[in-house]
């Protein structure tokens, strides 16, 4: 497993994943503009292909993972849990002492790692999500490291 920050050359492959994983993705656009404000932007690679990407923004003692994907062929093979534990890694080595993170209630999958890895649900973000049927709610998780 390879770990490494991407970079706009990087973002096509990044965008076919987004694309495939999620059913209100982010553009190239949002992802430009998380580069360009200097946010952590790195992806997973196995035998040299993109299979997962995370980007995280650290405000002050804080961590927010504002986006964070598996390719779709690649979930439930742990994946997950080792881009997980990348994050972890990083927000430890920049001095976090709480990481957040937003969840699509009805994402259990999701929700399920998160628990795994210690993360609690502090509260929901009413229609905080687009959602085929106007707008769906957010869990807001955090873990305190």
């Amino acid at each position: 497993m390879q770990f490494s920050d991407f970079k706009e050359i990087d973002l096509s492959a990044i965008e076919l994943i987004e694309n495939e994983v999620h059913a209100y993705p982010w553009t190239r656009g949002n992802f430009l503009d998380s580069i360009k404000s200097s946010h952590t932007c790195f992806m997973m690679k196995a035998n040299e292909e993109i299979i997962g990407y995370a980007v995280i923004m650290f405000v002050l003692d804080e961590c927010h993972i504002l986006n964070i994907s598996i390719k779709k062929s690649m979930q439930k093979k742990g994946y997950g849990s080792d881009l997980l534990k990348e994050v972890i890694r990083r927000s430890e080595l920049a001095h976090s002492k709480t990481i957040y993170l937003e969840v699509r209630m009805s994402n259990h999958a999701a929700i399920q790692l998160y628990d795994k890895h210690g993360f609690n649900e502090m509260s929901i973000r009413k229609d905080y999500y687009r959602a085929k049927e106007g707008r769906e709610d957010a869990v807001l998780m955090g873990l305190e490291i």
